[in-house]
């Protein structure tokens, strides 16, 4: 017997007036509550039996100022409860416009069966009135808000709207103002995972943790290296990239990850030479680090086959080996830089994409934007994780995530892009924060420092048990 799958609040027809008629029937029950506290026991302890309607003039004017009073009171505290509900529960409210839209999509749309009734006349001798239509058939979809994601799930039942409800992403999109995430197909249901309100998941660098393979990015977006490996990252100036890939050394940094970083133009990450190794921005240095993290990986490729512990399949993290990350800024203006040299470069990154994900080598390769000229062979489609930030033309978008269906609108917010997180589906996405005067220099550096500290120890300590 299969579990039941809560999949949320099923969308129905009358659900186009529901905002409405939560908040009519809300106020009304409200508005009758307080009128009851007023006259409540004045109706309890009426006789009834005595009152004339309308024709005892004497209580008449005696309850009407009370009267008028009271259903003014009433009025007004329906409309204070009304304006508390909406400020403490703006989310339910947002649930109920979300589900009203939906009924509305069906409905506009014309996705259900009808079927036209002739309702006969008070009088059966009058002609009756126009037929009326009614819905036959209703699709199934469910609509649930949990943990900042909307799931939706949309029965298939090979129907003939089923080419409509199997593409709704633009339509979920733009109308629920939210980010597609994913999309799956589960036992006769379509279910739609949209990123609700997606700019309040961004998270500060000091929650960017990376931990058992994966690297937290934003509060439901991490990138699952271990699984997933090798990020592309595109923008041009002013869209936040520099500050992104600091983000991403400081996280690493507090892990045991060997990291490289490479700056051809010797700009803000060059920096970072002052307070790590591993970090160049001249050619012949470059090219030198290049060849050494590809020897490395090769040799710890082979070494690993050798270990006691090894299994076919198990990755580095399963031999408790530390992950390396070569981490390129300005890609293109380094393959510029090369010239003929170019070609060799491109045949190790290459063999670093198809084999680095076992061993625990991968790429972060930073650029205004990806052309298949430095990234051709395939080696584009092996970066699964792709970000884009700032301003990009439609061809630098198609560059990055191929030809998808998929509006890109630009706000101007600083370190707003899209992102794929490796599903093919493209979403909003938002850096890291960076609090104004953080040093990320000064704060990596006290991160290396402390972990060559932590290593110095344990090498002595092991010195002292020998």
């Amino acid at each position: 017997m299969k579990h039941f799958i809560y999949k949320g609040k099923r969308i129905r027809a009358g659900d186009q007036h529901l905002v409405f008629r939560f908040a009519a029937t809300s106020l009304v029950l409200v508005f009758l509550f307080v009128l009851l506290a007023f006259h409540g026991k004045r109706l309890m302890l009426m006789d009834w039996k005595k009152v004339r309607l309308l024709h005892e003039g004497s209580l008449q004017f005696a309850i009407t100022p009370y009267l008028m009073f009271s259903v003014s009171v009433a009025a007004g505290i329906s409309m204070l409860v009304a304006g508390l509900y909406y400020h403490f529960h703006r989310g339910r409210v947002k649930q109920l416009v979300h589900r009203q839209k939906l009924a509305k999509m069906i409905l506009e749309n014309k996705w259900y069966e009808s079927e036209q009734v002739q309702h006969d006349g008070l009088f059966k001798d009058l002609p009756s009135g126009r037929p009326k239509e009614r819905i036959r058939h209703f699709p199934k979809m469910y609509y649930r808000l949990k943990d900042g994601l909307i799931h939706i799930h949309v029965e298939i039942t090979l129907g003939k709207y089923q080419d409509q409800l199997l593409h709704l992403e633009k339509k979920l999109e733009s109308g629920l103002y939210c980010e597609l995430v994913d999309k799956e197909l589960k036992d006769s249901y379509l279910e739609y995972t949209l990123l609700y309100d997606t700019i309040a998941n961004r998270i500060s660098i000091e929650e960017v943790t990376a931990k058992d393979g994966r690297l937290k990015l934003m509060k439901s977006v991490y990138w699952e290296y271990d699984k997933l490996p090798h990020m592309l990252i595109a923008g041009g100036t002013g869209g936040g990239k520099t500050y992104f890939i600091f983000s991403l050394i400081e996280a690493l940094a507090r892990t045991n990850a060997m990291l490289y970083v490479l700056d051809p133009k010797n700009s803000d990450l060059a920096d970072l030479s002052e307070v790590m190794p591993n970090v160049h921005h001249q050619k012949e240095d470059m090219m030198a680090c290049l060849n050494q993290f590809y020897d490395s990986m090769m040799e710890r490729s082979e070494a690993m086959k050798q270990m006691t512990g090894y299994k076919t399949g198990e990755n580095y993290a399963y031999l408790g080996l530390p992950a390396h990350f070569l981490i390129f800024d300005e890609y293109v203006a380094f393959m510029e830089m090369l010239g003929k040299e170019s070609s060799v470069v491109l045949t190790k990154l290459k063999r670093i994409v198809m084999l680095g994900r076992q061993a625990g080598y991968f790429l972060i390769l930073a650029c205004q934007r990806p052309d298949a000229k430095f990234l051709g062979d395939g080696i584009r489609d092996q970066f699964n994780f792709r970000v884009a930030l700032g301003r990009m033309s439609e061809m630098g978008y198609s560059m990055m995530f191929g030809e998808v269906e998929k509006d890109f609108f630009l706000k101007q917010i600083k370190g707003r892009g899209y992102v794929d997180t490796g599903t093919s589906v493209i979403s909003e996405f938002y850096t890291p924060l960076v609090p104004k005067g953080h040093n990320f220099i000064k704060e990596i550096g006290t991160l290396i420092r402390s972990r060559q500290d932590g290593q110095a120890a344990c090498e002595a300590k092991a010195e002292g048990t020998d």
